[in-house]
């Protein structure tokens, strides 16, 4: 998930990694247009749906609404995480923390995009990159 920023660039604010769901809540829950775009960067399986349907369906199958509950604190979880680590920990840190954590999906995943989910340059992204190897 990204938007455009005020240079007019990308800056990437989540990915969805595999089992995992990505929305923009605040225009789900209140209806309006978001400023966010999702683009998928590999195979994936892409569900629409609105807050009426959803709500529909939780009605007709309520043990979904524990699914539901459980992917949206999970997601909560993983951006808390994020936000302390990215003020505790220098940037470099901050970049080895994430290739260890998320060893395969950092290889699948353009060098330019994690450079901006990490807030980093591609070129400084480009070094820590060389200093591992």
């Amino acid at each position: 998930m990204y938007y455009i920023n005020r240079k007019s660039t990308e800056q990437i604010t989540q990915f969805a990694i595999d089992g995992w769901w990505i929305a923009d809540y605040f225009s789900f829950m209140d209806k309006t247009a978001s400023e966010y775009y999702i683009q998928c960067i590999e195979k994936s399986m892409v569900i629409s749906i609105d807050v009426s349907q959803l709500d529909q369906l939780l009605k007709e199958l309520p043990q979904l609404e524990r699914y539901f509950r459980i992917i949206l604190q999970r997601t909560v979880a993983a951006n808390q995480h994020r936000s302390k680590l990215m003020h505790e920990m220098s940037k470099e840190e901050f970049y080895y923390h994430f290739c260890t954590s998320f060893p395969e999906f950092i290889q699948r995943v353009p060098q330019y995009m994690v450079a901006s989910y990490l807030g980093l340059t591609p070129e400084y992204v480009s070094e820590l990159r060389k200093k591992l190897q």
